[in-house]
């Protein structure tokens, strides 16, 4: 198997997440590259700097330098090399490893199945780079890497059939819901997904979930709301309305966030990634249960709503979910994902009119196609199409296991958030007005495929 593992990185792997690189301080972010003569060349600061970027980039350094003392210090005072365990490799991410131990790698997919074995912190090099990947290590060591699943076509309806029901329940969907939960969850200090917070705010999260649930009493017909536990701490979350088959629609956001400087140890808020993702469709959930026949399981297909953890570590949450599918052969029909539904303004700046991203790329186009009917009908700004490349969010992993699935993002890709995975991915920069049509739409999805006949 060792043949398609590559040791070299290809350059010409697309860099599809070029929203990261705000900055010329962003884009210098790792180490080897901070310190090198030639990115210091006046044409390299052309770029604005950005405050907060400098921000991190100092605590960076401080915490860099004084943890090579702290590693240091113990050898110079000490016979033995025991004192190096003094220093937590994880708490400098982007530090180079002069030893790496074979078993304390990744192996991730940058396009298909072009691969490499990386380090923590290389992942986090990667993705400061604008690298997407999905990591497929489970893959791998079970031996199931390169198995293909094929994606059965699905048709989908070609006009919408239930807005006398959509409309009305379109109408409860609640701004100040979405900006109180969003408050609160972009309170923990990073979601991280190895963090005790990254697990305390899933906890709140899952608590909200079921209140949803059970004060619609969804959950005396059959409703439930569970965890799917992972080996890393954060669980994922996953509620179910049963319908009268079990031909699946699931609409997915993930609940994780990061900050690519020093992950275990910089805040990292998420608001717009993706805590806007995560509250969008936690009220489009509380909407659609308004409809008694959602709510008493009368209509004919299940309905999943789902909360991924750990999408920044290489869509891990969403991929352990759509593995353990694939292998219960759950019949999912439909998946959509919200990651990023906040952020107006860099459209606004571009001169540009305010709209969604339809991603185009990866995707399924008949479940594409069906998604444009639903903005076209049910929001009240248009769809531009976009790309985000590989591997950019969740419903990737829902493809790789023969799923159809699409992704709808705040706006073009260009135009999107750039201070995503910092400490200033903050509420106060996000357009609740625009956070309520990713609502609607989610909304118009779930209860327009919930009847569809597949």
């Amino acid at each position: 198997m060792d043949d398609f593992v590559y040791s070299e990185f290809s350059s010409d792997i697309p860099e599809v997440r070029s929203k990261n690189i705000i900055c010329v301080i962003c884009k210098m972010a790792r180490a080897q590259y901070l310190f090198s003569s030639s990115a210091f060349k006046k044409e390299t600061l052309t770029p604005p700097f950005c405050l907060f970027c400098l921000f991190d980039l100092f605590l960076f350094l401080s915490l860099f330098f004084i943890m090579k003392f702290l590693t240091l210090a113990p050898l110079a005072l000490s016979a033995t090399a025991t004192a190096m365990v003094l220093v937590n490799p994880e708490q400098q991410p982007l530090a180079p490893s002069i030893v790496q131990n074979p078993q304390s790698k990744s192996l991730i997919e940058l396009a298909p199945y072009q691969t490499r074995w990386v380090t923590e912190e290389e992942k986090w090099s990667l993705k400061l780079d604008g690298v997407n990947f999905i990591d497929v290590t489970d893959e791998y060591q079970s031996g199931s890497y390169g198995t293909l699943h094929t994606t059965r076509v699905v048709h989908y309806p070609e006009v919408m059939e239930h807005s006398h029901e959509i409309l009305p329940l379109s109408k409860t969907l609640d701004k100040s819901n979405m900006r109180s939960n969003l408050e609160h969850f972009t309170s923990f200090h990073t979601r991280y997904y190895k963090s005790q917070t990254g697990i305390e705010s899933a906890t709140w999260l899952f608590d909200q979930v079921t209140a949803a649930v059970q004060e619609s009493g969804a959950s005396d017909h059959g409703a439930t709301v569970k965890r799917f536990d992972h080996p890393w701490g954060q669980f994922s979350i996953i509620a179910r309305i049963p319908g009268q088959t079990d031909n699946t629609v699931v609409l997915g956001s993930h609940q994780d966030s990061i900050n690519l400087f020093l992950p275990s140890i910089l805040a990292a808020p998420g608001a717009d990634d993706d805590g806007s993702g995560t509250v969008t469709i936690l009220e489009a959930l509380r909407a659609l249960l308004r409809s008694e026949t959602i709510a008493h399981g009368k209509a004919r297909n299940t309905i999943e709503f789902h909360w991924y953890s750990a999408e920044e570590g290489g869509l891990l949450g969403s991929q352990a979910v759509y593995a353990n599918y694939k292998k219960n052969q759950r019949n999912v029909k439909a998946m959509l994902q919200q990651d990023m539904t906040g952020y107006v303004q860099g459209t606004l700046d571009a001169g540009q009119k305010e709209s969604v991203g339809v991603i185009i790329d990866y995707v399924d186009p008949g479940l594409t196609s069906f998604i444009k009917e639903v903005i076209t009908t049910y929001c009240d700004v248009p769809y531009v199409e976009t790309k985000c490349g590989y591997a950019c969010s969740d419903h990737a992993s829902a493809s790789r296991y023969g799923y159809p699935s699409a992704f709808v993002i705040e706006s073009q890709f260009e135009n999107s958030d750039k201070r995503i995975h910092t400490t200033e991915d903050k509420i106060e920069y996000l357009s609740f007005d625009h956070m309520l049509q990713h609502a609607k739409m989610s909304l118009a999805f779930a209860y327009e495929l919930a009847f569809a006949p597949f």
